[in-house]
């Protein structure tokens, strides 16, 4: 018996599949369908007799399916994963919109629901967002208003900053977010770049491994629910600190030494495989500090914002943000000089640049 074929037409459930609405009809829709599905008929009437144009269930299940998967599908390769989307790591993706080709394929995975971190209000619960000088000009390229204070502004509400800030983020055709995401693991393969097999173990992060948060937080409660993967030459963590997800990358660096080969200490890396927690609030160190010390800890992981603190054992700042704006500006920094140094190959880092 000759075996069947099976298709592996992967585009067609994903292709356009009008519903005949008129053939169905739907109660209501008769009158809104003319000579077939693409007339589309509305009343925009505020006094009793408003209508909205036909709709099939499946319509709104198809448009968002076709359009999540395949945007899974496009970034299983990136070129950059961007973890967290705070106000460390927003920033970080919209210096690297605005500053590398269009073709760049900036991805984002953020483990809530709602994008911002803690970026939507200030301290206690308050709404005015404090941003220390010389930050500020990141407002004035953004168009958010502020009150200036000298030393610092002062914008009326952080929410008017992170609103603005998500939404020219995303309004970049190069930029991807995926929230409600969790970032499980990493990706650690061998270095092509390495020198020897004792430094950092000859070995780099090359991506992300990830699951929806819902299942994250529930591995205890359900047999094994594996997860999927996004491979990239570049990884930003800006995962923040404290909380279920915060500093992830920082502690996993940290706690999978040992799995890892114990990468040691290093001329390039000389802190791989370290974790010092946080240390108390004193804003004047911490900010600068935070700034200063974002750069790639380990070869193809770089790290941003609050999670930078976490790893050194810095000081917090507390409720003022100019640090978070410009150690996201620093990671993106970082993040095209590796691009622009090394060879990549479907995602891979193969060699370096002549």
């Amino acid at each position: 018996m000759t075996p069947v074929p099976i298709s592996t037409d992967n585009g067609h459930y994903l292709s356009s599949d009008p519903l005949d609405l008129k053939a169905l009809k739907l109660s209501g829709d008769q009158d809104k369908i003319d000579n077939g599905a693409h007339q589309v008929v509305v009343n925009e009437d505020y006094n009793g007799n408003y209508k909205f144009a036909a709709i099939h269930e499946a319509q709104v299940s198809r448009a968002m399916i076709k359009r999540y998967y395949t945007s899974m599908y496009d970034r299983a390769i990136s070129d950059i994963v961007i973890i967290g989307a705070g106000s460390a790591g927003l920033t970080c993706a919209y210096e690297l919109a605005k500053n590398t080709p269009p073709s760049t394929k900036i991805t984002i995975i953020e483990a809530g629901v709602a994008p911002g971190g803690g970026a939507w209000l200030g301290g206690q619960l308050m709404s005015a967002m404090i941003i220390r000088k010389p930050a500020d000009g990141f407002l004035t390229t953004l168009g958010v208003p502020f009150t200036d204070e000298g030393n610092y502004v002062v914008v009326k509400h952080a929410a008017l900053f992170t609103s603005t800030l998500l939404s020219k983020v995303l309004s970049f055709p190069n930029v991807t977010l995926f929230n409600a995401t969790a970032v499980e693991d990493l990706i650690v393969v061998p270095d092509p770049l390495a020198k020897g097999e004792t430094e950092h173990s000859g070995q780099r992060v090359a991506g992300v491994v990830t699951n929806f948060t819902l299942v994250s937080l529930n591995h205890g409660t359900q047999s094994c629910m594996d997860p999927n993967t996004i491979t990239a030459p570049v990884i930003i963590s800006a995962t923040g600190h404290d909380g279920p997800m915060g500093a992830f990358c920082a502690k996993r660096l940290a706690s999978a030494a040992t799995g890892w080969d114990k990468p040691g200490s290093t001329k390039e890396h000389p802190d791989s495989g370290r974790r010092h927690e946080m240390a108390a609030l004193d804003m004047n160190r911490a900010e600068a500090n935070v700034v200063n010390k974002t750069r790639e800890v380990y070869p193809g992981l770089i790290f941003a914002g609050m999670e930078v603190a976490e790893y050194e054992g810095l000081n917090r700042m507390g409720p003022t943000f100019g640090g978070m704006i410009a150690s996201g500006m620093k990671a993106a920094h970082e993040a095209r000089k590796i691009l622009e140094s090394v060879q990549v190959v479907e995602g891979r880092v193969v060699g370096r640049k002549v």
